[in-house]
């Protein structure tokens, strides 16, 4: 009883936070905000944290060890294992960071220093930072030439980068991947020290990114998690991400009373997902146990004679096993049925759906889901 009071409270926590953005990030940052998406979802998913007063101060510069720390978040490997370790001679063992930097040397992300430094408290420059974000990815090679145009068609200071950047760079062009803050239009300014707001923005496309074209090493570790379970065949599968495109249908399991001759418009049901939602492939979707909650949109009473029952459900929150809540908009219309054939002829018949009975609910819009953890995109 307890615990279902407790996710109750999520559930309606989780829905004012949806309804009211604002309310949910920091007091430093307004919706306007050029990177305010990328903050936001960086936030949500762990990447950033803000500050004990609640703000996140998107000017101020990130080290190297803080930017590793991030990127490696970013690609959701926090925990892969790394078998040989890379000595650095600025970084001890006992240093916050000092595994993080490691996963981000055996990603690839990062090179070997030749000097063994890593310079873990230098502010992590844009071409640092950009050029990280390129490493996660696989890419097209391109010549130094083919790179310096690329770059002198956009850059009035392409001139004052450091040569190591300039393929880097050329490809971060070609991929997006370089983000310039209003104002500093047509500067690449690779050399300035890249702040919160730049780095969040960086990740957010390398994430993108990286969900389709990872490098190997990433590849490798980013394995697709399978499963048995109900299977939705028109699922769009890119990379290690899957859509479920709208119009898609599959089953619910009512906890929740619902008639025809006892409930009303807006009443509020609960349901769950009652086994995996998976591709034909078997990449999980949606894990078994999921919560969900809608509203009652539609009541038409039984009567004798005159018409058959009808209930209309519409699901609004779907609540994964990891306490993930987003908004899941879909449909699900409860008629009596096989009708025996005195009701053929009389009508009337009522609808009443008891806990534990199944339902098929219509996706009203796509649902984009990570492969590789179940984070759903909204």
């Amino acid at each position: 009883m307890f615990k279902k009071l407790i996710k109750g409270v999520l559930v309606l926590s989780t829905v004012f936070m949806l309804n009211n953005p604002a309310q949910a990030f920091y007091t430093d940052m307004s919706e306007n905000h050029w990177a305010y998406q990328s903050i936001k979802f960086l936030t949500e998913v762990g990447v950033v944290v803000g500050y004990p007063d609640g703000t996140y101060k998107p000017d101020i510069p990130v080290t190297r060890a803080e930017f590793a720390s991030m990127a490696i978040k970013a690609l959701g490997q926090e925990d892969a294992n790394v078998a040989q370790e890379i000595h650095f001679s600025d970084v001890n063992k006992d240093f916050w960071a000092y595994n993080i930097i490691q996963k981000a040397v055996y990603f690839d992300l990062i090179p070997d220093a030749k000097d063994q430094k890593f310079r873990p408290y230098d502010s992590v420059t844009r071409a640092e930072a950009i050029t990280i974000a390129v490493n996660a990815l696989t890419t097209q090679q391109i010549s130094e030439q083919r790179a310096q145009e690329i770059i002198s068609k956009s850059y009035e200071d392409y001139t004052q980068m450091p040569a190591w950047f300039l393929i880097a760079a050329g490809k971060a062009q070609l991929l997006d991947l370089i983000v310039v803050m209003p104002g500093n239009e047509g500067k690449l300014e690779a050399d300035r020290p890249a702040n919160r707001a730049e780095v969040a923005a960086i990740l957010y496309k390398m994430m993108q990114e990286a969900k389709l074209n990872p490098n190997a090493k990433l590849a490798e570790s980013m394995q697709k998690r399978t499963a048995d379970g109900f299977i939705v065949d028109n699922v769009k599968v890119q990379g290690s991400i899957g859509i479920i495109p709208a119009g898609s249908i599959f089953p619910i399991q009512m906890e929740t009373v619902v008639g025809s001759q006892i409930s009303n418009v807006t009443d509020i049901y609960t349901a769950k997902v009652p086994k995996n939602i998976v591709t034909k492939e078997k990449y999980l979707l949606i894990e078994q146990g999921s919560d969900l909650k809608g509203q009652v949109k539609h009541v038409q009473r039984a009567k004798l004679f005159k018409q058959n029952g009808e209930v209309i459900i519409k699901n609004e929150l779907l609540v994964t096993p990891n306490d993930q809540a987003v908004m899941l908009y879909g449909v699900a219309t409860l008629d009596p049925g096989k009708i025996g054939f005195w009701r053929r002829i009389f009508k009337g018949a009522k609808v009443l759906t008891m806990p534990d009975q199944i339902v098929n609910i219509r996706l009203l819009g796509p649902l984009k889901i990570d492969l590789t953890n179940g984070y759903i995109y909204e």
